[in-house]
């Protein structure tokens, strides 16, 4: 499976109805501490604009409701991994990504046959507290050689200006969140992720 190479994470729908009509792809949901049907409403509003303009949606954590809506995308993170009914996942047909940050996080993601896995920080990141230090492009490398045909996705301290080293290591995908949310001219920087990405 070829991925678009820019994958943007917002935690709003507005920024859906920004980024999706400039050309994103493929991008991710996360939505964090909302009551259970605000978070159903805004992830089928996602569903609705991403399929208006072509676009994958991949919904992050919330696996029962991306299966209620339909959804084509899931994204979890290790400890979702925990309490996700992953053959209740199969069974719909969602596509699976998974974050990795060390070795044995990776050898249990490459157990589900995941449809692309993540490695993050690459570089120090602001976006929420980590207990793990940067990863760096040597471990880029090293991820994709482990991880071998599955899309790897570059996640963490990722910039424009970055983007071509993480390519470069071997990174499939590359994920950017603070690098377009804290841009004076978000709308300008997810175009200068496209044509880099393009």
């Amino acid at each position: 499976m070829t991925l678009p190479r820019f994958y943007p994470i917002f935690d709003d729908v507005t920024w859906l109805e920004r980024a999706l009509p400039l050309g994103v792809r493929l991008v991710q949901l996360r939505l964090k501490n909302l009551p259970p049907d605000v978070l159903r409403d805004r992830i089928r509003r996602g569903l609705a604009l991403a399929r208006l303009h072509g676009a994958a949606l991949v919904v992050n954590d919330h696996w029962q409701i991306a299966i209620d809506e339909g959804a084509d995308w899931l994204h979890l993170g290790q400890e979702d991994l925990d309490e996700a009914d992953l053959p209740a996942i199969r069974r719909a047909g969602l596509r699976l990504g998974v974050s990795t940050h060390d070795h044995a996080e990776l050898d249990r993601a490459l157990t589900l046959a995941p449809d692309y896995v993540a490695l993050g920080p690459v570089y120090p990141t602001i976006l929420k507290k980590m207990r793990w230090h940067q990863q760096g492009l040597d471990r880029v490398t090293e991820w994709k050689r482990l991880v071998g045909d599955t899309p790897l996705v570059a996640i963490g301290g990722m910039t424009v200006e970055r983007a071509g080293g993480a390519f470069d290591a071997g990174a499939d995908v590359v994920s950017a969140v603070t690098d377009i949310t804290l841009n004076r001219d978000p709308d300008a920087r997810l175009r200068d992720w496209l044509r880099v990405t393009g």
